[in-house]
């Protein structure tokens, strides 16, 4: 059950403060498996990407960026996952599974999630949020990438 009312909203470039805090929350969260100070939110755009910020009533709950998978994929028109979070505060709750739903309805085509192994917590998490979105139909692969292990999930999105 989602607490009050959730929305997701494309940002732009005048988001980059509230990005760039989100963004250091993330990082501090992910310093368990990546050794990573910062990450330029400037860049975001410079890069092609989509930037959402997910809001529970006025309270920041999270954000997603959306990318290319060409280099994943080996071919155009993927859209990757390329950084998803959502706050401890509302982890739990629906709203990351609320704010994925949005981004694969407003991109349709073919997705790719990609989830470090040792990640456990977000492997359940995107597992279950894929196989509702999708009905079950979807690929999941193991893949070594620079040494380390990374679960793999492409499904299609018909932009509900």
């Amino acid at each position: 059950m989602l607490p009050l009312s959730v929305s997701i909203l494309k940002i732009g470039p005048e988001a980059e403060a509230v990005l760039q805090s989100l963004m250091e929350l993330y990082l501090r969260d992910m310093s368990e498996w990546f050794a990573v100070d910062s990450y330029d939110v400037s860049s975001i755009w410079a890069k092609g990407y989509d930037a959402y910020l997910a809001k529970v009533g006025d309270s920041l709950a999270g954000f997603a960026l959306i990318g290319s998978a060409d280099e994943w994929l080996g071919k155009m028109g993927g859209h990757d996952v390329h950084e998803f979070f959502v706050t401890r505060g509302f982890r739990r709750t629906g709203v990351g599974e609320r704010m994925a739903a949005r981004l694969w309805n407003e991109h349709p085509g073919e997705w790719l999630v990609r989830v470090l192994e040792a990640n456990a917590g977000a492997v359940l998490f995107w597992r279950r949020a894929i196989v509702k979105y999708s009905g079950g139909s979807y690929v999941e692969e193991d893949r070594m990438v620079k040494g380390r292990a990374w679960r793999f999930f492409r499904f299609m999105s018909n932009g509900r």
